[in-house]
Formats: structure tokens, C-alpha cells, sequence
């Protein structure tokens, strides 16, 4: 960086900071601006590449406490001051640095002696760690800063019943294993983020993050709908028709009685409070869906009653009303 940047860039503004910002602070700052100006997430937006640069080169100041004391140093020495190439004009070097060297400001170093280029090099050296101040060091493309590592991908598969109950799992991610605590009640495609269990950082920053996609296998009974569970009961003819008492299964459970209604219809639902899915957004119930079992070879005898029964219904065709609705 040219001496004037160190006048004319305020590295605070441009992360949006103030002058009394914290370690923890400016740090914070950083990742957030990084994350959403890095050129890996922005290819080919040049706008975004250079703000990339400027925030990489402003923290890479700001988080060493020798260059920020001494970048605050320079800042509040110079406040107002320009550099010129020359001696000549206001605002050159010598406007800046005179009072230092015993002099009231001209170009003349003590004993009247001029200053050369090197000579300010050698100033600049000393008085800012041999050069040091400025550099940019790591990063991307070396626009420094430290580098975040990349988040890695991995996916696990589990059982129906171990996904609801949650359990942990060794995952083996390149040559070391992870182990990941899978929580409660995760659902199908879910993606949990493991904070640090990434992608090691090139150049000293922080890890990335693991990112595991989980896949539940399908249950022969059971079927997930949001925080319940859903599954079909069979019913004869006559429980549907007559009532009765059922048991139905649970997840994990002992089966659970339910009242049948005389005249359930099929496709009914019964609900079982409090035997779904438990998450952090509490516990769904269990839905069972009543299907009416229709028995596919009669006996004679229960044929001839069940035309009996049959003519001893109410003459009307159930349809009616869906048919009036299709053409209306």
C-alpha cells in the first residue's frame, strides 16, 4: 500500500466500525462482510471481488495490535495531511515529518541536509516495523486476511423409528471419524451443520463447517406427516357398522384401544393424543386413518343373508350427491 492510502483509507469505515471497536468486534465483522463478499460466492462480480480486497486488507491491519496501534498513530499524526512527490507545495512529506527532525518544516533534514527517498524508507522502516505496515498477507488470491475453510458435505441414512427417537452416529468424513448427536424427531432430507468440522483454514482461520443431509428410510406401517404420524386401520363390515373396540399400534409403544363409532365410515380418522413426533416444537398425535375391510369370498349361506340384509336397506344410491356436484 502507497504511504497516502495509509492517510486516506479510514480501515474503520470500511468495515463499519468505530475507532474503539473490540477484538471480538472487528473480528465478527469480518467474517460477516467476507462471507458475503468472498469471490467463491460472487464469480465473476468484480464489484464484490474489489470490496473482497478492501475488507481482507482493513482487517489485516486492524486484528494485529501492532499495526492497528500503529496505522491509529499514522491516522492521528496526519489528520489532514497530503503527500507530494516533490518538495515542493504544501502538504508533502516534510509538512507532515519537519517537527520531528528538528526543523521547522522545510525540506532539509537536521543540519540542513535534504532527505532522500531512501532515507524516508528507512524512516517509514523504523517507525513502522521495517516495512511491515500495510502488507497483505493469506487470504484469497492474497487480498489478506484469514481464509475461512470450505464447509464439507457427508449424508447419513437411519431407520424410521431411530429418526424420531434421535440417536448418535460415526460418520467417517476423509480419515477421521465425526461423531454427530442426530436430534429427535429429524425428518427426511433435513440438514444438520456442524460448526468447525470442516474444511481446515489455508492460512489460520477458522474451520468450515460439515453439512450432513439425513435420509430416512420408509416405515412398512407408519408414515410421517409433519409432528404426527399416520397409518391405516382395518375394520371388518360389521365393526364399522356395528362399533367396536380396536387396538392400534404405536412407534415404539404398546398398542393403544380406540372406539370405533357404529356406521364409521371408511376413510375416517381417529386421533391418539400425544403418540406423534416430539421435536423442540413439542409432540404431534398419531392419525389413524379407518379402512373398511370388504371380504372377498363369501360362504352361500352368508351371501343369501347379506342380500337380506341388503333388501332391508333404505332405497337410495349413496353417488346421488357426487354426481349432482360432477355436473353442476
Amino acid at each position: 500500500m502507497a504511504s497516502q492510502d495509509w492517510f486516506d483509507k479510514d480501515f474503520y469505515a470500511v468495515l463499519g466500525v468505530q475507532k474503539d471497536a473490540s477484538d471480538a468486534e472487528l473480528k465478527k465483522t469480518y467474517r460477516k462482510l467476507a462471507r458475503q463478499f468472498h469471490p467463491d460466492s460472487n464469480t465473476g462480480d468484480a464489484k464484490a471481488e474489489a470490496r473482497f480486497k478492501e475488507i481482507s486488507e482493513a482487517y489485516s491491519v486492524l486484528s494485529d495490535a501492532e499495526s492497528r496501534s500503529e496505522y491509529d498513530q499514522m491516522r492521528a499524526m496526519g489528520s489532514g495531511a497530503r503527500f507530494t512527490a516533490g518538495g515542493q507545495g504544501a502538504g508533502g512529506f516534510e509538512d507532515v515529518f519537519g517537527g520531528m527532525f528538528g526543523q521547522g518544516g522545510g525540506a532539509g533534514g537536521p543540519g540542513g541536509a535534504r532527505y532522500t527517498n531512501a532515507d524516508f524508507g528507512d524512516v517509514f522502516g523504523n517507525l513502522f516495523g521495517s516495512g511491515r505496515f500495510g502488507q497483505t498477507t493469506g487470504g484469497f488470491r492474497g487480498f489478506g486476511g484469514p481464509t475461512p475453510g470450505r464447509d464439507l458435505a457427508a449424508s447419513t441414512t437411519l431407520d424410521f423409528a431411530t429418526a424420531i427417537s434421535g440417536e448418535t452416529v460415526s460418520l467417517q468424513i476423509g480419515d477421521r471419524s465425526v461423531k454427530v448427536k442426530i436430534p429427535a424427531g429429524v425428518a427426511d432430507g433435513q440438514k444438520i451443520r456442524l460448526r468447525g468440522k470442516g474444511e481446515p483454514s489455508p492460512d489460520g482461520g477458522e474451520a468450515g463447517d460439515l453439512v450432513i443431509t439425513v435420509k430416512v428410510r420408509a416405515h412398512p406401517v407408519f408414515e410421517r406427516d409433519g409432528q404426527n404420524l399416520r397409518l391405516d386401520v382395518p375394520v371388518t363390515f360389521a365393526e364399522a357398522a356395528l362399533g367396536a373396540t380396536i387396538e392400534v399400534p404405536t412407534l415404539g409403544g404398546a398398542p393403544v384401544k380406540l372406539r370405533v363409532a357404529p356406521g364409521t365410515p371408511s376413510g375416517r380418522v381417529l386421533r391418539v393424543k400425544g403418540r406423534g413426533v416430539t421435536t423442540s416444537r413439542g409432540t404431534g398425535d398419531l392419525l389413524a386413518t379407518v379402512m373398511v375391510a370388504v371380504p372377498s369370498h363369501l360362504s352361500g349361506e352368508a351371501k343369501e343373508k347379506l342380500e337380506a340384509f341388503a333388501r332391508e336397506l333404505p332405497d337410495e344410491n349413496p353417488r346421488d350427491d357426487l354426481l349432482a356436484r360432477a355436473h353442476g
